[in-house]
């Protein structure tokens, strides 16, 4: 199982021909087991436009739902003193929220944003490359 971050996401639905991209396509045609945390899921749908919810919705359906539990804020809050404590900054306080269930599960994390490599540099966060 693979977590898909947010920005690969995106990028696969606006066609963007990225590395992350293609190593999504390769994950879906290996038949491959790709997840999305709960966070991830909320940031998809709240940008989708009006007229496409529905069908991303149903289309997210298709993947697990990595669950973020109540142990993972926590962690989350660890990880971002952790960050802190090594002169790491990151930008958005919600890739905390996608990292720790992650880092829980031992499951790796497909992404297309910089902060997620410095959070695997202070963590047990897997990183595909």
């Amino acid at each position: 199982m693979i977590v898909v971050d947010t920005g690969v996401w995106i990028d696969h639905l606006r066609d963007r021909s990225t590395s992350a991209v293609t190593s999504f396509l390769r994950l879906i045609d290996t038949d491959t087991e790709i997840a999305v945390t709960g966070v991830i899921r909320m940031e998809l749908l709240r940008g989708a436009r009006a007229c496409e919810y529905v069908q991303l919705s149903e289309a997210l359906d298709a993947f697990t739902l990595l669950d973020t539990q109540a142990c993972d804020y926590d962690a989350a809050a660890t990880l971002f003193r952790a960050a802190r404590g090594a002169g790491v900054a990151v930008r958005n306080s919600i890739d905390y929220l996608i990292a720790a269930p992650c880092i829980r599960t031992g499951t790796p994390l497909l992404h297309s944003d910089a902060d997620f490599d410095k959070l695997a540099a202070v963590s047990d966060l897997r990183i595909v490359s």
